[in-house]
């Protein structure tokens, strides 16, 4: 039945069919022409993937980064963090990536970052110089950190799918994301100095007093997430209801920037999101019940620990695996299918739990920036109206920069542990 299972979807995917309907599609196959079981089991398994309460965070936190983007808090993030980068060559550029570690401390989301934060940056960066191609690679790539630092849906989703605890995995994120960040900045900056880009980056800017009075009600959405959660007075999930309350009080009476329309059309663009994601949980779900009847976790575990017999070179081969399928399989849905079959191998050869999550979300994330899926690089060259082939050679230097992060990440797992044991004593 596996391999039926496996050709069936791989058919699917190559045929353009969607994530969620290919998966589901090829479990209907395993389910009905290799085993005897009725199809209610197809609901009932479904259901049981999303009664879940830690997965009622995703469509909330979706909802909050995209009352942010109408409600003018992300424009005033990107006008805070240039107060303080402008003055530097590719000021702008390195705005870039700062307002995305702050955007994505909000919506978990490395589209909805790439939207609301691209819609400002990518434009700016144009008139001021950079390349177009350069500009949507960068946005492309920072937008990233939005499934690395917390709150993370992929971090939700990989703490649903293993039992693991979804604010150790959150604290997880915290310095590979700062690592990721700050080494994407290192490069801008050297690269500008380079080509001679952003020489004019500080012209327009506000005084940091002004910047800082403009966003204080930006800066305190993060605050108020985070500190609930790792204060014991919130869970993730409750933390996002928080998130879109305080959204829609700060547009809808403090900036005054948000209408009713505004509301229904965010509230309109966050059922989509999250009634996608959420399809594609549970056609995953199905499949890997079917997967577990089969005993194919087990056997899988068993075939990648005889393999690799340390845990240097499993993570290795790990790495390159998911690589590879990150390229063609969305997030969420690797996560969802892979979680528990590659965990079991990392528990075998004493990988931690929490370490193998940060890695396998930093990874995951690479394929929103690799071809053929790469659908941060299809949003920004949505935004910035230029091909893929545009950003091509920007991305493959930033590519290049990450993947030896996630090496760091890998083979040091003091960085991803670090601040849960911290927060544990």
């Amino acid at each position: 039945m596996t391999s039926a299972l496996i050709t069936s979807m791989l058919i699917l995917f190559a045929i353009s069919v969607p994530i969620a309907i290919a998966i589901g599609l090829a479990s209907m196959v395993g389910l009905v022409g290799f085993t005897s079981l009725p199809l209610l089991v197809v609901p009932q398994q479904i259901f049981i993937a999303l009664d879940k309460f830690p997965l009622a965070a995703i469509p909330f936190f979706i909802l909050a980064g995209n009352l942010m983007e109408v409600g003018g808090l992300s424009r005033r993030l990107v006008e805070f963090a240039r107060a303080f980068t402008g003055q530097l060559q590719g000021g702008l550029a390195i705005t870039c990536v700062l307002t995305c570690m702050m955007f994505s401390a909000i919506s978990g989301s490395s589209v909805a970052t790439t939207f609301a934060v691209g819609a400002i940056l990518i434009p700016a960066m144009r008139d001021y110089g950079y390349p177009i191609g350069f500009a949507a690679a960068l946005m492309a790539v920072s937008a990233e950190l939005g499934v690395i630092l917390p709150p993370s849906i992929p971090m939700i989703l990989y703490g649903v799918a293993t039992q693991t605890s979804i604010p150790d995995l959150f604290l997880a994120g915290v310095l590979p994301g700062v690592l990721i960040a700050g080494s994407l900045m290192a490069t801008i900056f050297i690269w500008c100095r380079i080509k001679g880009w952003g020489k004019r980056d500080g012209d327009g800017r506000l005084s940091r007093l002004d910047a800082i009075r403009r966003a204080v009600w930006s800066l305190v959405m993060p605050v108020l997430i985070m500190g609930g959660i790792y204060g014991g007075v919130t869970t993730p999930t409750e933390a996002s209801v928080i998130a879109v309350v305080y959204a829609l009080v700060v547009g809808l009476f403090l900036h005054r920037e948000m209408t009713l329309k505004d509301v229904a059309l965010a509230f309109r663009k966050s059922v989509v999101t999250s009634a996608v994601i959420m399809f594609i949980i549970g056609a995953a779900s199905l499949m890997g019940y079917l997967l577990n009847r089969q005993g194919v976790p087990d056997a899988v575990a068993l075939w990648l620990t005889s393999t690799f017999d340390g845990p240097t070179s499993l993570m290795l081969a790990i790495n390159f695996m998911l690589f590879v399928v990150g390229m063609f399989i969305e997030t969420g849905a690797s996560i969802v299918v892979l979680a528990p079959i590659l965990q079991d191998a990392a528990l075998r050869v004493g990988i931690e739990p929490v370490h193998f999550g940060t890695v396998m979300v930093v990874n995951l994330a690479l394929g929103m920036i690799t071809p053929p899926l790469g659908v941060n690089l299809f949003a920004a060259a949505q935004i910035a109206g230029c091909s893929v082939t545009h950003m091509l050679r920007p991305l493959l230097v930033f590519l290049g920069v990450i993947i030896v992060c996630l090496m760091i990440i890998t083979f040091v797992p003091q960085l991803s542990l670090f601040l849960p044991g911290t927060m544990a004593r």
